[in-house]
């Protein structure tokens, strides 16, 4: 589980969840060497000592694989740190036959990749802004495919998030500046330099959707944020909900997002980003976030919604259909 708070959040979920008779499951907190004494770890049921910070075990897929192992887990909350939207661990889960509580491998790998969810996002009817329609892989193509869009636009990674590996571009000298930089970033942070254009929307406001949606085809879009005040491409302020938005456009937006979740068989938590244009009250679909995201508290505290045991409970459901065992309202004795 992550460290800190989000430990904390899933200890507390899983006291509730064997309050209410559904347990009992225990906690297993993984921490470093100098986590040992943290409030999350004297709170979990059991602990298990990853090794040194130092080694980075976290996103040591090695490291988190003996530590599944050693301590029999039957389940894994990978919380909002990076193994939270990694394709790659989630194999490792199946793998082991430890239930990774969010999406799907495939899921992940479809609506996480930029360029893939934008693709998706267009089949269903989700608005989607003027872009390369997939990735530029030279300069002289990204070139081509900025004259056809028009300036100024975004170049964007893939792969990217946090701020990192996206750039505002307003001409044809500032492309050339940035194109391998950015794709240079990307490949550096993220593993992945491929990038992609798509038209800059300006004055628009940034929106999200929250959903949660369950292994029998139906999802949820519980609430939508506004995090349009940013600082270097990084969400200072949201609110919830967007007081722009009227009841309609609202719902519009709940739609386009349970489409997207339900046509890729989504799992679990997850947000859906827009832009929305006030002008012509128009939105673009941007990208999909196939984890919980910190802003999450923020729909809780304004819908009354646990999103840590919903995820609980759609992945304890999902499991005991794969495995045929009566349903119970969580996957496991330790997450």
């Amino acid at each position: 589980m992550n460290r800190g708070e989000a430990a904390m959040r899933l200890i507390h979920a899983v006291r509730e969840i064997n309050a209410s008779g559904s347990g009992p499951i225990q906690t297993v907190a993984l921490h470093t060497e100098g986590e040992s004494r943290a409030t999350f770890v004297r709170e979990a049921d059991l602990a298990y000592n990853l090794g040194p910070a130092s080694a980075r075990p976290y996103i040591d897929l090695a490291a988190l694989e003996r530590a599944l192992v050693d301590t029999g887990a039957d389940a894994v909350w990978p919380g909002w740190g990076f193994v939270a939207e990694d394709p790659t661990f989630v194999d490792l889960c199946d793998r082991l036959g430890v239930t990774f509580i969010g999406p799907s491998a495939e899921a992940m790998r479809k609506l996480g990749d930029k360029i893939g969810s934008k693709l998706i996002a267009e089949e269903v009817g989700v608005p989607v802004a003027p872009w390369s329609r997939g990735a530029v892989e030279t300069l002289d193509g990204a070139l081509a495919a900025a004259e056809e869009i028009g300036y100024p636009l975004m170049l964007k990674a893939t792969a990217g998030g946090g701020g990192r590996g996206i750039r505002m571009v307003g001409s044809r000298a500032e492309l050339e500046d940035a194109f391998q930089r950015t794709s240079d970033e990307a490949l550096r942070a993220f593993g992945n330099g491929t990038v992609f254009l798509e038209r800059l929307v300006t004055g628009a406001r940034h929106v999200e959707v929250q959903l949660i949606a369950d292994s029998h085809g139906t999802a949820w879009a519980i609430g939508v944020r506004d995090c349009s005040i940013q600082r270097r491409n990084q969400k200072v302020i949201e609110e919830s909900s967007s007081p722009l938005l009227s009841r309609e456009q609202t719902d519009e937006l709940k739609a386009a997002a349970e489409r997207l979740a339900v046509t890729v068989g989504y799992v679990g938590a997850g947000t859906v980003e827009f832009l929305y244009h006030p002008g012509d009250r128009t939105f673009a679909f941007l990208e999909v976030n196939t984890r919980l995201q910190v802003e999450h508290s923020i729909t809780e505290a304004t819908t009354d919604v646990d999103l840590v045991k919903a995820q609980i409970h759609v992945a304890g459901e999902a499991g005991s259909r794969a495995s045929g065992r009566p349903r119970r309202g969580t996957p496991s004795r330790r997450g």
